[in-house]
């Protein structure tokens, strides 16, 4: 039987002595999508996508990846997935060439097949200019290019991307983007686990949000942000003294009582018809000869909604964190 997903998970769970790294989480990704794994540090994102790939055993529940069972047949689902860390896993002393040749002959392509692979992926990730140059001298988001050309060798229907922009500046980024969006354009599915919100929110079509172990959210980007409520009009006050006036002028507009902020001078509230909003209270203050440093129309974003769901916003470690889950996890990769 045919199924739109490419991976479906039910009730897994995960346990390090009395840490529940994964607590009855589900996940369901369709076929072709790219598909965003929110949480915190320590929700479980990175322990679920090791479980999907193989590399831990489950403590409960079960998990297809493209068709196939991953406590029944890993091996089936070893031979259907690519999977990238959050650092680039190439060696810097070869070429980029010679890096994505050397992966061929690792998963035993033979060396004509090998050659063959290595040249259509530098074309693909646009790696042709750089291809005999060692890897030790490409930027940040070349580097994550390679490596995901490395792990698209054998054409996978699943890739994992574990954290792949980690420590990139914004052109690595965003050209790493544009090599994701490549991938999904030619029929792979995308599983993204990220802390940078607006990664998920300009990549994924649809995003779980998980903590301590479990899914706490499924939706689209959009579908996510209409839970933290709709459009809010923000008005930040020249003064201090002028708080009163702004609030009443923006109490008139809105769809609940204003709130403000009295140390950054801002009053805010939900809106529903936002450009008639915006335009009468612009007008109002005018005429009281009001004076604002600013006055605009905002949307909700994904980190409103991390706030709402998690009780915190989303922030990037600087670096990495050992809990004791990963600790764990290191002593249990299946050969």
């Amino acid at each position: 039987m045919t199924t739109p997903y490419a991976v479906h998970a039910e009730g897994l769970r995960k346990r390090y002595g009395e840490t529940h790294a994964l607590d009855g989480f589900d996940l369901t990704v369709r076929k072709g999508t790219v598909h965003g794994l929110l949480g915190p540090n320590g929700a479980g994102k990175t322990t679920a996508v090791r479980v999907l790939a193989t590399l831990l055993r489950l403590d409960g529940g079960r998990a297809t990846v493209a068709g196939a069972d991953v406590a029944r047949d890993p091996r089936a689902v070893r031979r259907r997935i690519g999977l990238t860390g959050q650092y680039a896993a190439v060696d810097e002393i070869l070429s980029g060439r010679q890096n994505l040749e050397m992966f061929g002959r690792l998963f035993h392509l033979g060396g004509r097949r090998a050659r063959l692979r290595a040249a259509e992926l530098l074309e693909r990730f646009d790696l042709v200019a750089a291809a005999d140059l060692s890897a030790g001298g490409y930027s940040g988001g070349m580097r994550r290019r390679l490596d995901l050309a490395a792990s698209m060798i054998l054409a996978p229907d699943v890739l994992f991307l574990d954290e792949p922009t980690t420590g990139l500046d914004p052109r690595g980024r965003g050209e790493v983007w544009e090599a994701v969006r490549a991938l999904v354009a030619d029929g792979t599915t995308v599983l993204l686990t990220t802390q940078y919100l607006d990664e998920a929110d300009k990549l994924a079509s649809r995003i779980t949000v998980i903590d301590r172990g479990r899914a706490i959210a499924d939706d689209t980007p959009d579908g996510l942000k209409s839970t933290v409520g709709g459009d809010r009009l923000e008005v930040v006050a020249a003064s201090a003294a002028d708080l009163p006036a702004v609030t009443a002028a923006v109490a008139r507009v809105a769809d609940a009582a204003p709130e403000h902020d009295t140390a950054e001078r801002r009053v805010h509230a939900p809106v529903s018809d936002r450009v008639s909003a915006l335009t009468d209270v612009a007008r109002a203050l005018q005429d009281q000869g009001v004076a604002v440093e600013d006055i605009g129309l905002r949307r909700p974003s994904l980190d409103d909604v991390f706030l709402r769901l998690t009780g915190h916003r989303s922030a990037p470690a600087a670096g990495t964190t050992e809990t004791p889950a990963t600790a764990a996890e290191k002593a249990e990769v299946p050969a």
